[in-house]
């Protein structure tokens, strides 16, 4: 958190890598299923909360406009992705005694 704004988040890095992918906030939106409201106002906390911009936006035109991940954007994402993974490694086994009490196994931890 910076303040009471959420900086980042799980959906907030699948939105950076969707942007990648895409090269759009509107594509990544929809691939998502957000509005591009929902998408562009995460781009603005996060641009906002990090000290350089995590997405770049080109304006649309001729050229048409577009988006990216700054390095700094890359790079985050890849952190966060590298964490998450540790996190993941780190609890295996004691998600693998929940699972031992439920009544179905979830997907996660495949």
């Amino acid at each position: 958190m910076v303040g009471k704004e959420i900086a980042l988040g799980p959906g907030k890095i699948d939105l950076l890598e969707a942007i990648q992918r895409s090269g759009s906030i509107s594509s990544a939106a929809r691939e998502m299923g957000l509005s591009y409201r929902r998408a562009w106002s995460m781009v603005d906390t996060m641009n906002r909360c990090f000290k350089e911009h995590l997405v770049t936006c080109a304006a649309g035109g001729k050229r048409g406009g577009g988006a990216r991940l700054s390095d700094m954007g890359l790079r985050v994402a890849e952190l966060y992705r590298a964490m998450e993974a540790r996190a993941k490694d780190a609890s295996r086994a004691e998600w693998e005694q929940i699972q031992k009490t439920l009544k179905q196994k979830p997907d996660a931890f495949k």
